[in-house]
Formats: C-alpha cells, structure tokens, sequence
C-alpha cells in the first residue's frame, strides 16, 4: 500500500479480494502499524465478525447504520477505540460464554494489579473517559495504562486486548439478565 491512512472502510465481500483477506493484510504490514481497519458491511454474519476481528479489524458496523453512527464509529476507531454492532457484541459475547478458553496469553501475566484492573472494566466496554472517571485517574494515566496493557499483551487494539481477556477467562460473560440491567 501506498499511502498510510489512518483508517480503512472495508466490506467483506469485494471482487478481486475479500475484505478479511485485505484486512489480515494491512494489519500485518509493519508499514502499515497505525492504520485501523474498520468493517463496513451488510453482512451481519458472526463468522464475518469473527474472522474480522483475528484479522486485525478495529470495528465492525452494518452499512444500515445511522450516517451519524457511522460518522461516530470512524471517529471512535481512529482515535484508537474498538467498536462493534450492539448485536455482534452480544453474540460475541454467548460465543466465548459456550467455548472454553482456547489461549493463554503469557503477557496476562506481566500485567500489573491496576493494567488487570483497566483491561477488566475495558471488557465491559467503558471508554478512556469512563475509566478515567471510574478509577478517578487523569485521561493521560489511563492512555498509558491502555497503551501498557496492549504492549504485554501484543494487541494491535482494544478489541484484541478485550478477546484476550475472554479467552484466556480473566473475564466470563455475564448472563443475558445481569447484562441487560447494566
């Protein structure tokens, strides 16, 4: 690739090469570090979602979306945030509720006391702003914890750190009740 954009629009399905394919792609390419893939797409499909986010992408929205829900997501992604359709995150979610951890992460283990604390709200899906107001820490320091955490664990982003964490049972899925009233 040429140019280093910050953020890529991609579809799934394309003519030449599918969207998971270019995805895995660009998020592979050291060139490309700072670019954010983010999925756009009419296919609600969870295997798409799935294979999306391994391949590196940092959201996943349906093109039936709201212009000002996709104009926030472009936004959110490039600022360095996850995002994903309120249905794929549920089904994500039932997903790794059904499925015993498949991995470990060796850098779960280098986290420290507060980096687990952040990663744990950051998996129920608080923002940098709500962290900071949770844990009553400034925007900067919880950048940093963030920043800190993605390093250990080697994910290239929020959504990769929050898998991690779910995969490796440092978080279990709440049940559908519990999650609905939070």
């Amino acid at each position: 690739m040429q140019l280093k954009p910050d953020l890529v629009l991609m579809d799934i399905r394309m003519p030449k090469m599918d969207g998971l394919e270019a995805t895995r792609r660009i998020t592979a390419d050291r060139h490309q570090g700072h670019t954010r893939v983010l999925i756009l797409t009419t296919f609600d499909i969870d295997q798409y979602v799935f294979e999306a986010l391994r391949a590196g992408a940092s959201g996943f929205l349906l093109k039936e979306a709201p212009p000002e829900q996709i104009l926030a997501a472009v936004r959110l992604v490039t600022s360095g945030d996850a995002l994903l359709t309120p249905p794929s995150t549920r089904r994500l979610i039932e997903r790794f509720s059904v499925h015993a951890p498949t991995i470990t992460a060796s850098g779960l283990a280098e986290l420290t006391e507060r980096e687990r604390e952040v990663l744990t709200l950051m998996a129920r899906g608080l923002s940098n702003s709500e962290l900071s107001a949770t844990l009553h820490l400034s925007p900067g320091t919880v950048k940093s914890h963030v920043a800190h955490i993605l390093m250990k664990l080697d994910a290239r982003d929020r959504v990769q750190a929050v898998i991690t964490a779910y995969e490796t049972g440092l978080m279990k899925p709440a049940s559908a009740d519990h999650a609905n009233q939070t």
